[in-house]
């Protein structure tokens, strides 16, 4: 039940820092596939689609942290997808690289204030089918004061939650 309100509660967010001109609906659950749940709502009358986890385990010496979430976005009106993004729950150190590991596979993520991205669209492409094909996926970053976390996320139900969101996007 928690993972389900802070997702809500992270789209919420989402939907309200976008600028006053912007006028987004509600988020809408498409279903919840294993360990990722898909979403979706409307921005300026345009569909955007996401699928968002939240780590099984979470490490690092810190003493405060907000929520931690990894989503893959959709957004057919500006013509992009697989969008991925991390929300680390702190503000990352600046100039410092984020890295993920899925699938046997290593990403760089490049961030800035409490968010990492990976860096062009071919990067998106190839870390969401890693998502997808995968059974586990770990995020490492720094936090301004330094701290080192680790994040293990399960990606059980990933592809089936890609699917959904990609159905509703009609890609």
């Amino acid at each position: 039940m928690r993972f389900r309100f802070s997702i809500y509660t992270l789209a919420l967010c989402a939907v309200m820092s976008v600028s006053s001109a912007a006028q987004a609906s509600e988020p809408r659950l498409l279903g919840t596939f294993g360990d990722w749940s898909a979403y979706t709502f409307k921005e300026n009358g345009k569909t955007v689609c996401y699928m968002a986890s939240q780590p099984q385990k979470a490490e690092g010496d810190y003493t405060k942290r907000g929520d931690v979430y990894a989503l893959i976005t959709h957004r057919p009106a500006e013509n992009t997808k697989n969008v991925f993004s991390y929300i680390a729950g702190y503000p990352y150190k600046p100039g410092a690289d984020v890295t993920v590991n899925a699938n046997s596979t290593t990403f760089k993520l490049f961030s800035q204030d409490d968010t990492a991205w990976t860096p062009d669209a071919a990067a998106d492409n190839a870390i969401t089918a890693a998502i997808r094909q995968g059974s586990n996926m770990i995020v490492k970053g720094y936090s301004k004061r330094g701290t080192l976390t680790t994040d293990t996320f399960s990606l059980k139900g990933s592809g089936a939650a890609y699917d959904a969101i990609s159905k509703e996007c009609g890609l």
